[in-house]
């Protein structure tokens, strides 16, 4: 691996994460997968961890928020992907 590139990270989806990025509309839908490409191959992008009751961490991308933990040093899990407004409900 060269200075400078990121180690890549296996990506596990939940059955609830997958099914709510397929009800997004298609654009939104890929400006997401595109978001959470870029932040796992050179970790740019807004991401937060999350404080109590919430556990995990969340990426912004647009108005859509993408929920994830980290099960290892190199795989993240997907646990949510929804609209702002919905996201903390």
């Amino acid at each position: 691996m060269s200075q400078g590139e990121a180690q890549r990270i296996e990506v596990i989806w939940s059955p609830e994460a997958r099914a709510e990025l397929r009800s997004i509309d298609r654009e939104p839908a890929i400006q997401i997968l595109h978001c959470l490409d870029r932040y796992l191959s050179i970790r740019i992008g807004d991401v937060k961890k999350l404080k109590p009751p919430l556990s995990g961490l969340r990426l912004r991308c647009a108005d859509y928020r993408v929920f994830f933990d980290f099960k290892a040093a190199s795989t993240i899990e997907i646990t949510g992907v929804r609209n702002r407004s919905e996201a903390y409900r």
